[in-house]
């Protein structure tokens, strides 16, 4: 058994290890962030999900007043932001953080919490809607009757299955190439741009598949996309987890401290995203699996009946 997966399985199992990648870190400011404990607290992170979480919560309260409470938006829905937007403030802001521009296994489950589990759950809020009714009546209807043509044109084309999905690849796979990966961690407007680029296209493609044109076509394309993903995501984690030199050196400063050496923590890193990641993407495909085979089962009763019904 190779030395990083018995160190990790002799910090007690993955809740443990987990519980490990999450602990409070030293002081290590840079860049434009400053800290509290820990905490990263950068205007260009702050500033934009306050933003978001003040007009979720301002056109919630205003459908709620006109509704009731749970009506206009859902209870599920409610908590898949929430769940959401509190995902964005770990990985963005809390001390998981700052470890990982020190430890890659960190920086792994930081780009891994943003893409697999905050995006998707997110995009299942329908978030958009809710905060269009947070500004007054008047911009409201202006907001949702503009036709910029060229916006609405771009929107069709990156929310297509194909394109989401091939933006998505490109933001893995290019931000993986040592130069860039390197650049995000001397570089603050870099690195957020890394993030920005990761959020921006999971988002993209999570929409594309659970509410674009394959959600009308009963989720057959999706299944597809989130498979492909599933593969070359597997794909890039097994070269790093594989690789028997040192890719990202600059990222591991700070494994000796956990047990590890920088092409121990590597390996580790490429792990979590060979088995976790991919293991995500595999499971969104199952599930929407079964809702296309049951939707087709359900049209297929549905047609039965009516003809029954017309030859009676």
């Amino acid at each position: 058994m190779p030395s990083f997966i018995r160190k990790a399985l002799s910090l007690g199992g993955p809740v443990s290890a987990l519980s490990v990648v999450l602990a409070p870190t030293a002081q290590f400011a840079h860049g434009w962030d400053q800290e509290a404990d820990g905490w990263s607290l950068s205007a260009v992170t702050i500033i934009p999900l306050g933003i978001a979480l003040l007009l979720y919560a301002a056109g919630v309260a205003r459908l709620w007043r006109r509704a009731g409470m749970g009506r206009g938006v859902t209870w599920w829905r409610l908590a898949c932001f929430a769940t959401g937007w509190a995902l964005l403030v770990v990985a963005l802001m809390s001390p998981l953080h700052e470890l990982g521009e020190r430890l890659f296994t960190a920086h792994m489950v930081e780009h891994e919490v943003l893409m697999v589990v905050a995006a998707p759950s997110l995009v299942l809020s329908r978030p958009l809607g809710v905060m269009l009714w947070a500004f007054p009546p008047a911009v409201r209807r202006s907001l949702a009757s503009a036709r910029w043509w060229p916006l609405r044109s771009a929107w069709r084309g990156l929310t297509e299955p194909a394109s989401a999905t091939i933006l998505h690849g490109l933001a893995l796979w290019l931000w993986h190439m040592p130069i860039l990966f390197d650049a995000a961690l001397t570089s603050e407007p870099v690195h957020w741009l890394q993030h920005f680029s990761f959020l921006a296209s999971a988002l993209l493609f999570w929409w594309a598949l659970l509410n674009g044109h394959s959600r009308r076509r009963g989720y057959g394309a999706s299944v597809f996309y989130l498979f492909f993903t599933s593969m070359h995501c597997g794909l890039l984690g097994a070269v790093l987890a594989m690789s028997g030199s040192d890719i990202f050196t600059a990222n591991s400063s700070a494994a000796a401290q956990w047990g590890l050496t920088a092409l121990e923590d590597q390996q580790l890193g490429g792990l979590i995203m060979w088995v976790g990641a991919a293991a995500f993407y595999l499971a969104a495909a199952l599930i929407l699996a079964g809702l296309w085979i049951g939707s087709g089962s359900a049209e297929q009763k549905k047609a039965g009946g009516s003809a029954r019904f017309i030859r009676n």
